[in-house]
């Protein structure tokens, strides 16, 4: 049978999977990428994937690099500023409000936020005029067999590929992790997102909103107007029946359930899209490659969405990954260079995997008590200059 030979074949065309194709065709190297399910990129479509990405700084130099900041900017909205809000009193009201400030440590912003369908439509267009990569959706990986100087990959139509180096980017159930045998450790919370957009009457002024109660972070993530009036993206964290019931829920009860949860910051909410309803999780592999095989975001990690951090660590693996390949093309793919990948990264993964876990169970406490000692803890933090510039410093990933 007919093999094709490539140097990248990529498993997953999610927003990181399109991310990699783009880098490492910008980069010369030739590339497949492939995904069972065609991409949807529009929000009105059946399947959109409503949730919104903020890019903080590290992962700009990585989107330029693969020529698509410039696609992907005119439409972000700025992320300036961080606010965490404590509403873990008798009733859903503001008690510690703290802010943090990139100015404080950066002459940019924190971030920027774009949704999760627009992503995939500006990195589509931009793979199509990339005469170095080759986008098949509607295709999946069926098999894999590697070998010291190959991966060898059946796709779901039948065809044939052989590469250099396998990247999967193929999601938290990843087919080519699960071939390889690369087991992971899974953590449960019992705790569902609600993704969604709405409207409000007060501007965002460019600041992401995380208010902590019970049950998971309501968060508001500023985005470009629409309607003619300012718009967030709501990831709305709750223990999973609780979050079945606000899904169910007519439109106008979920407004004014969802407006009581904002602490009415914004004024009243109105809701934009549909809701779509995520699992939550943390997933960590055991490691970050195999032979010939690289894992990159979610087949490698999996965190609640808190602090910015999924998508960011996925393009840090990303930019390590290309540094290795760039620093010696000939060896991309050998046992070394993909031990070194997963050297570099899998600490910090692993550190970063388990402190989003700790925030994450911070945020669900129900316990009045409890709640009280997690506002002073949030005082305590903030109100020291130098561990406030730390935190943040920490959070986007820099020294």
């Amino acid at each position: 049978m007919h093999r094709q030979h490539t140097d990248v074949l990529i498993s997953g065309g999610g927003v990181a999977g399109l991310t990699a194709a783009a880098a490492f065709g910008a980069a010369g190297f030739r590339v497949i990428c492939v995904d069972p399910a065609p991409p949807v990129t529009s929000d009105a479509e059946d399947g959109a994937d409503l949730r919104t990405t903020a890019f903080l700084q590290p992962s700009v130099p990585v989107l330029a690099a693969a020529g698509l900041w410039d696609r992907l900017a005119p439409h972000a909205a700025p992320l300036q500023v961080m606010r965490i809000v404590d509403a873990g009193g008798p009733v859903p009201e503001p008690r510690v409000v703290k802010d943090f400030d990139a100015s404080d440590i950066s002459d940019q912003p924190f971030g920027w936020n774009l949704p999760n369908w627009l992503l995939r439509r500006e990195m589509v267009a931009r793979l199509a005029e990339m005469e170095t990569v080759t986008f098949r959706p509607g295709v999946g990986t069926a098999s894999v067999l590697t070998r010291e100087g190959e991966a060898l990959v059946t796709l779901s139509d039948g065809s044939r590929v052989s590469a250099r180096l396998l990247i999967g980017a193929d999601g938290r159930n990843s087919a080519v992790r699960e071939a390889l045998g690369i087991g992971v450790t899974t953590m449960r919370y019992g705790q569902k997102a609600l993704a969604f957009a709405v409207n409000h009457p007060i501007p965002h002024a460019n600041v992401s909103t995380e208010i902590h109660r019970s049950g998971g972070p309501f968060t508001l993530v500023p985005l470009p107007d629409r309607n003619g009036l300012p718009c967030s993206a709501v990831v709305w964290m709750e223990r999973g029946p609780e979050v079945l019931r606000l899904a169910a829920l007519p439109v106008e009860a979920f407004e004014a359930a969802m407006s009581e949860r904002s602490c009415h910051l914004f004024g009243p909410l109105t809701l934009l899209t549909r809701r779509s309803v995520w699992p939550i999780i943390s997933q960590i592999a055991e490691r970050m490659h195999g032979e010939r095989t690289a894992l990159l975001a979610e087949a490698a990690h999996v965190l609640p969405p808190i602090g910015a951090q999924g998508l960011n660590m996925s393009l840090a693996d990303l930019r390590v990954l290309l540094e290795l390949a760039q620093a010696a093309p000939e060896k991309m793919g050998e046992r070394a260079m993909l031990e070194t990948y997963t050297r570099r990264r899998h600490t910090e993964v692993r550190a970063r995997v388990m402190g989003i876990d700790t925030l994450n169970r911070a945020s669900m406490i129900a316990a009045p008590t409890l709640r009280d000692l997690r506002a002073q803890a949030l005082n305590a933090l903030y109100s020291v200059a130098p561990v406030r510039r730390t935190l943040m410093k920490a959070g986007l990933g820099v020294r």
